[in-house]
């Protein structure tokens, strides 16, 4: 079972506040650092200093990690066009030395599209189909060629389809509980498919359908790999775990019930439930961000069980 480390920047966090964590997301062993794409925050929180730009702050990571791999989960469709964001992540993975996973979405948060003047469409999947389409057409036309696009949503005319990702293939992330249209939409492009904060049952069930949509389509489905985004909150003993909760505003019996909650034991007998799900991959949601010592937690009495 891998493991990685997935933030939430937009809850209140600075670019330093990230760098300490991607350092010590390296320093122990885990396999990725990964972040939301947000502006602005949720809940009961200031957000301050204010939200981070999911793909400066990978950029800056690029050149101050040198192991583990960088991404999104997921990079907002609706911020972006896909021309230019196509153009970011490769130069990204130029910086990172071919270092980054790509995960898109088709952007769901109204009141940050509203807060920072972002048109916010209705059709978001289609729109995101298209995305997909142009952003993957364009890394994989030969140098050279020429990239040509009409769709309902974008249009490219004689694009030389540059620059390349340093990697011959970005990894491609697709997620969501959707039951039609999202696994078709992963059976298509995804290379990694991603259950957001779903309990085993749910999950198993929704892998079961991206199976059936990679199969239906030609693919083999263990050509993508199955993952999941849970949060966690760890601790030695239950006074830990309860203060470790608290910080985060969650309650501790909530958090056993969705998330990864408990001693290092109860996590990873909990992390078992999803691999007979069919997960290979876990983001570890870690939502404050000041606590390097969970994360040594899991690193140093969770990890070495899962091998």
């Amino acid at each position: 079972m891998d493991l990685r480390i997935f933030t939430e920047p937009q809850q209140g966090a600075t670019y330093d506040t990230l760098l300490g964590v991607a350092r010590a997301t390296e320093e122990l062993g885990f396999s990725a650092f990964f972040r939301s794409d947000h502006y602005l925050h949720m809940g009961d929180v200031d957000g301050l200093p204010g939200p981070t730009d999911a793909w400066i702050t990978l950029a800056g990571l690029a050149r101050e990690t040198e192991r583990i791999r960088l991404g999104t989960l997921m990079t907002a469709g609706t911020f972006r066009l896909p021309g230019v964001l196509a153009i970011q992540v490769a130069q990204v993975d130029q910086m990172s030395g071919g270092r980054i996973d790509f995960g898109l979405g088709s952007g769901w948060y109204a009141e940050e599209h509203s807060a920072y003047g972002i048109p916010f469409p209705k059709e978001k999947i289609s729109r995101l189909e298209e995305q997909l389409e142009i952003i993957t057409g364009l890394w994989s036309t030969p140098v050279g060629e020429r990239f040509d696009y009409t769709g309902r949503y974008y249009e490219l005319s004689e694009s030389p389809a540059l620059p390349k990702p340093a990697q011959p293939k970005v990894p491609v992330l697709v997620g969501g509980l959707g039951a039609k249209r999202t696994p078709a939409l992963a059976a298509r492009f995804a290379d990694e498919f991603n259950v957001p904060f779903a309990s085993p049952e749910d999950t198993g069930r929704q892998f079961g359908r991206v199976r059936a949509a990679a199969e239906e389509r030609g693919r083999k489905a263990s050509d993508l790999v199955y993952s999941n985004a849970l949060v966690v909150c760890a601790g030695r003993d239950d006074a830990e775990v309860a203060r470790r909760a608290g910080v985060i505003g969650r309650e501790v019996d909530e958090l056993r019930e969705n998330g990864l909650c408990g001693s290092p034991a109860e996590i990873t007998d909990k992390i078992g439930r999803y691999r007979e799900a069919g997960s290979e991959r876990i983001y570890l949601q870690v939502l404050d961000l000041s606590d390097l010592d969970q994360m040594e937690l899991v690193a140093s009495e969770v990890m070495p069980q899962l091998d």
